[in-house]
């Protein structure tokens, strides 16, 4: 994270810990793919069975339900228009404290194949490191606009 600005890294450390103490158990997969750095949570070490993940951009962090599409979202909270995925961005940590949000997870949770085991140790797992990646940082021009 330490290629991301400080505000950025102080809110993905926020999120992580949210995240961390709302599953525990789970794996953790790391990506530092070339558009984003992300930390995926499921029950296995297998990339299909990922319910969640972080994502940090140069300016924001998003939420990802990877089996978003079919989730109850009665305050349209969801974002993108693909098959599977969907998305919260996150510009405040807090986001995830919110009743709605909560209920969101909740329910991906419980919909998901296999359960995370909340008595297991966390573990986290390098998956893959891009060599070839944009700036983790916006444009100096473009660093406090959105």
């Amino acid at each position: 994270m330490s290629k991301f600005t400080p505000e950025i890294r102080i809110l993905a450390t926020e999120c992580l810990e949210k995240m961390r103490e709302r599953l525990p158990g789970a794996v953790e997969l790391v990506y530092d793919n070339y558009n984003a750095l992300v930390i995926a949570f499921g029950p296995t070490e297998r990339a299909s069975d990922v319910v969640f993940s972080i994502a940090l951009y140069p300016r924001w962090i998003n939420l990802f339900f990877l089996h978003g599409v079919a989730l109850p979202d009665p305050e349209s909270l969801l974002q993108g228009e693909g098959k599977m995925v969907r998305s919260i961005t996150i510009r405040d940590a807090a986001v995830l404290d919110h009743p709605s949000v909560r209920a969101l997870m909740k329910e991906a949770l419980k919909r998901s194949e296999i359960p995370i085991d909340r008595k297991v140790p966390r573990r986290l797992i390098i998956k893959s490191i891009s060599a070839k990646q944009r700036s983790r940082r916006p444009p100096a021009s473009r660093r406090h606009a959105d």
